[in-house]
C-alpha cells in the first residue's frame, strides 16, 4: 500500500506476483472488451495487425527467395561460386543476374587440384517440357550439372542418376554424343503427368533456330529432401548450354565445389579472382545482405511494416483508452495507483499487438505458399518465395518494436483521466 492509502503494484509482495496481477488484469480487460462488449476496436486492432505481419511475411519470404534461390541451393557442396554482387539465380521467369564465364573449362581446372573431389557448373534455366506424344508444354526448372557417377546431390536431387561425365561438351565444341537424359523431381512429375522411362521433348518456341528440337528420357523420379514444391529437374550441363544459348562463353550460374573446404576455397579464389566464394550450408537469411534488391525488398517491408502497425495500434487504442476511462476511473478509485493503471494500458497495447503479429505469421505462411502457387502457375516454373524459420521471431519483433512504439499515445490519454472528472459526467 501506498502511503496515502493508495494500492500501488510497485510496492507490496513480491515484484513477479504484482505484475502478474497486473498482466491478469490486463487480459481479463481485454477479453471483455472483445467478446462481451458491442466495440470492436481490439478486433480491428488485431486484424491491422495481422495483415500488416503478414504482408510483412511474404514480402521477407519473397526477398529470402531472391537471395536464397530456393531450390536450385539445395545441395550438399562445400564452397560454391557465384558472380560477385549476386545471389543464385532466382526462380522467377526471366529474372537472372550475371552469369560466370569459361565455367567448364576453370571446373575441369579446379577438379585437378588437391584437395578437390568434384567441381560442377551450375546453369539453370526454366525450360517447357511436353509429353513426346503432345499435350499442353508445362515449365520446369532445369539444373545443368556435371555428374561423376558419385552420390552427390543439386536442387535436392542426386546427380549419381545421370550417366557419369558431360560428353556433349567434347572439350568445347558442343557437337559430342547427346545423353538425353532427365532425372525429375516428385513436383516436376506431378506437373508434367511423366513416370521414369517416359520422353519429353523442349517446347520449340524457345529452341534456338539452329537446334533441332530435342527430346529427353526420364531416368527417374526422385524425391525432395525438404519437401519443396518447385518442378526441378537434372540435365547435363553442355546440352542445356546449347539448348538455352549458353555454350556461348560456357556461361553458368554458379560452380559448386566438393571436397576440402580450404583446398576447394584455394582452388576457387584462383580461377575466379573477382567472384564471390562462399561455404555453402543452404539458404542462409544473411544472404540478404549480399543481394541488393533482396535487402532493398526486405528493409522497405521492415519500415512500412512498423510505420502501419505503430501508427494504427496507436490510433486505435487511444481511441479504446478514451472510451474506457471510467473503468480507468474505477481502478483509481479503488485504490490503484496512476503507474498501475498505466501498466495495465500499456500491457494491453503488447498483448493485443502481439495477438495480431501470431493471426499475422499464419497468414503470411499460407500467403507464401499461396503466391508459389500463383507464380507457378503464371510466370514461373516454381517457388519465388521462402518459409524459413527465422521469420516467426522476426515478426515477432517487429510487432513488438510497432507496440513499444504506439504505446506513448495511450499512455497520455490515460493519465489525464481523472476519476473526478468521470464522476461528473
Amino acid at each position: 500500500m501506498a502511503d496515502d492509502g493508495e494500492f500501488d503494484a510497485e510496492r507490496g509482495g513480491s515484484r513477479r506476483a504484482r505484475w502478474r496481477g497486473l498482466v491478469g488484469v490486463s487480459v481479463i480487460r481485454l477479453w471483455k472488451r472483445t467478446v462481451r462488449t458491442r466495440s470492436s476496436r481490439v478486433v480491428a486492432t488485431v486484424g491491422a495487425v495481422a495483415l500488416t505481419i503478414a504482408l510483412l511475411v511474404v514480402v521477407t519470404g519473397v526477398a529470402l527467395g531472391l537471395a536464397g534461390g530456393g531450390a536450385v541451393d539445395d545441395t550438399d557442396a562445400d564452397v560454391q561460386i557465384v558472380p560477385e554482387e549476386s545471389g543464385t539465380l532466382s526462380a522467377v521467369d526471366g529474372v537472372e543476374g550475371p552469369r560466370l564465364g569459361d565455367s567448364n573449362e576453370r571446373a575441369e581446372s579446379i577438379r585437378s587440384d588437391d584437395g578437390v573431389d568434384h567441381a560442377s557448373p551450375v546453369l539453370v534455366e526454366p525450360v517447357k517440357l511436353e509429353s513426346a506424344d503432345g499435350g499442353e508444354p508445362k515449365t520446369v526448372l532445369l539444373v545443368g550439372v556435371v555428374p561423376d557417377g558419385e552420390p552427390r546431390t543439386v536442387g535436392g536431387l542426386p546427380t549419381d542418376a545421370l550417366e557419369p561425365g558431360d560428353p556433349h561438351y567434347a572439350n568445347g565444341s558442343y557437337d559430342g554424343s547427346r545423353e538425353g537424359e532427365l532425372v525429375l523431381s516428385e513436383a516436376a512429375a506431378e506437373r508434367l503427368d511423366a513416370e521414369a522411362d517416359d520422353e519429353l521433348t523442349v517446347g520449340g518456341s524457345q529452341t534456338p533456330d539452329n537446334v533441332s528440337t530435342p527430346s529427353v528420357t526420364a531416368t527417374a523420379v526422385e524425391s525432395v529432401d525438404d519437401d519443396d514444391e518447385t518442378p526441378v529437374a537434372l540435365v547435363h550441363l553442355s546440352e542445356l548450354q546449347a539448348l538455352s544459348g549458353a555454350d556461348d562463353g560456357q556461361l553458368a550460374d554458379q560452380i559448386l565445389i566438393w571436397g576440402d573446404t580450404d583446398a576447394a576455397e584455394s582452388a576457387a579464389d584462383d580461377e575466379y579472382p573477382d567472384a564471390a566464394v562462399e561455404s555453402h550450408d543452404g539458404t542462409d537469411p544473411s544472404a540478404l545482405f549480399g543481394d541488393g534488391l533482396a535487402f532493398a525488398t526486405s528493409l522497405l517491408a521492415f519500415v512500412v511494416g512498423i510505420a502501419i502497425c505503430a501508427s494504427f495500434v496507436a490510433t486505435t487504442a487511444g481511441m479504446t483508452v478514451t472510451e474506457d476511462r471510467r473503468t480507468l476511473a474505477v481502478l483509481e478509485a479503488v485504490g490503484y495507483s496512476a503507474r498501475s493503471r498505466l501498466s495495465i494500458v500499456a500491457v494491453s497495447t503488447l498483448l493485443t499487438t502481439l495477438a495480431g503479429a501470431v493471426l499475422g505469421i499464419a497468414l503470411g505462411v499460407g500467403g507464401i505458399y499461396a503466391v508459389n502457387a500463383v507464380a507457378g502457375a503464371t510466370v514461373a516454373p516454381g517457388a519465388v518465395a521462402l518459409v524459413h524459420p527465422i521469420l516467426v521471431p522476426y515478426a515477432l519483433a517487429v510487432a513488438l518494436v510497432s507496440g513499444l512504439v504506439a504505446i506513448p499515445y495511450p499512455l497520455a490519454v490515460a493519465a489525464r483521466t481523472s476519476v473526478l472528472e468521470e464522476v461528473g459526467r
